[in-house]
């Protein structure tokens, strides 16, 4: 029943977001403001019913938002740049190779982000979505390895972090068992994400490097430290950062083509 709403939601969003558009060379605020003048109320009234009923919908447009490019929820505001059009051919080889992975080590994190336009700033900024939402154990377990009796766990897990992860994802589960990202404020949009790496507690390997490996000390461990001071410095950052991605690469104008159901190229 969830599952079923939650789809329904997106779906009648990007379908709003696709019906009669003209095409454009570039992306704009205003993208549909003749074709669907009132677009930003209705979407914005059907993403805070489908958050009341799913918290988790706030994290899964952010990441749905992320993939694409490159509320008691709170965080800032800012006007999405519109006009994105969907290529005629899915490329999931080229998604695995170019998306960062939560096991990948800061330098390659970085390296992808610069690949495509993005800076170290734009790293840690977006790493701060991960205030919200929930992580698969699957996506951290090997950060636990002293529970299957493999080895130690990873040094820079808080301890009592690691009792509480291991008590939520036993060692003969299927992995599929989900922790929230941010245990203290997991359905508030806000800097305290931050506040978890200086204590250790970032749950995933690619939060935690931000802060505590040895690449953090003149990239991004700074950062980290503001943002966790200044929420204001946070959110503005996080604004930059999300309208750069979504002007990575743009497929507009006459080529590709905006979708009326998302599951399948126009006929």
């Amino acid at each position: 029943m969830q599952k079923s709403y939650k789809l329904t939601c997106v779906y009648f969003v990007l379908t709003c977001l696709m019906l009669f558009v003209a095409a454009r060379s570039q992306l704009t605020e205003d993208f549909y403001v003749k074709t669907c003048p009132n677009l930003f109320n209705i979407v914005r009234k059907e993403v805070r019913n489908a958050i009341k009923f799913e918290m988790r919908m706030a994290a899964s447009l952010l990441r749905l938002h992320f993939h694409d490019c490159f509320v008691n929820s709170g965080g800032p505001l800012w006007k999405v740049l519109l006009g994105r059009r969907d290529g005629l051919v899915s490329n999931q080889t080229g998604a695995n190779i170019s998306l960062p992975s939560p096991f990948e080590t800061l330098e390659a994190i970085i390296a992808k982000f610069i690949a495509v336009g993005l800076n170290t700033t734009d790293v840690v900024a977006l790493s701060g979505a991960h205030t919200i939402g929930l992580s698969r154990c699957a996506f951290f377990s090997n950060r636990l390895s002293n529970f299957s009796g493999t080895g130690a766990p990873d040094s820079t897990l808080d301890s009592t972090l690691i009792s509480e992860l291991q008590s939520a994802c036993p060692v003969n589960s299927d992995g599929n068992n989900t922790v929230p990202l941010d245990r203290n404020s997991r359905d508030l949009f806000d800097n305290h994400y931050f506040s978890n790496l200086l204590n250790g507690r970032g749950i995933l390997h690619s939060d935690q490097t931000l802060f505590s490996s040895d690449a953090a000390v003149s990239t991004t461990r700074s950062l980290v430290q503001l943002y966790s001071n200044n929420s204001a410095l946070f959110f503005n950052d996080f604004i930059n950062s999300m309208i750069k991605m979504g002007n990575i690469s743009p497929v507009t104008g006459l080529n590709g083509q905006i979708r009326k159901n998302c599951r399948v190229v126009n006929p």
